[in-house]
């Protein structure tokens, strides 16, 4: 009796197993996150506040995540060539992020690489299209997805956990660009 049942649970381990490594074969090979908002402000307000790793304080939602995150700056002051680095506790990781391309006032383009808790390497891009008084801001990341990460995402809505952050970011620049001067 106990032999039949050990073996229906492994039989059920086995089984459940392969339909998660069935369902994550499935999974597309690369990831997008986008999310928008609109500020009732110029772009030429908006773009410091991205271009510039040290403006990210307010309105960068893992800032607020782990006040006590070890931060350091390099490269150029603001735009392309500027650098961010940032090691902190298990809500924040540890990585680093790097301007790419600065085109003020319309576009930033970053490399963001993770190294805790898990390596990964993505681009972000912020795109800012003016609309009479306002600007839309588009925050997009793009990266690829191994199978491990394929695995995670059976278990884990990629769109809805990044993006709930990209929310809450877009929620502060909007309050941190529409803030009288």
């Amino acid at each position: 009796m106990l032999k039949t049942v050990l073996l229906s649970l492994l039989g059920l381990v086995v089984v459940g197993v392969a339909v998660v490594l069935i369902l994550a074969a499935r999974k597309p090979d690369s990831f997008q996150v986008t999310r928008s908002a609109t500020i009732n402000a110029p772009p030429e307000r908006i773009y410091p506040l991205i271009a510039d790793f040290r403006a990210w304080d307010a309105w960068s939602p893992w800032e607020k995540k782990d006040p006590a995150m070890q931060r350091s700056f390099g490269g150029a002051e603001a735009g392309t060539g500027a650098t961010y680095a940032w090691s902190g506790d298990k809500n924040v990781g540890e990585g680093s992020m790097r301007i790419v391309e600065a085109a003020a006032p319309s576009r930033v383009a970053l490399k963001l690489d993770f190294l805790k808790p898990f390596e990964t390497h993505n681009d972000v891009v912020f795109a800012l299209t003016p609309k009479g008084g306002t600007t839309t801001v588009t925050w997009i990341m793009t990266g690829p997805t191994p199978f491990i990460g394929k695995i995670l995402h059976v278990f884990m809505d990629m769109d809805r956990m990044i993006g709930g952050d990209f929310e809450s970011g877009l929620a502060a620049m909007k309050a941190a660009a529409e803030r009288p001067a």
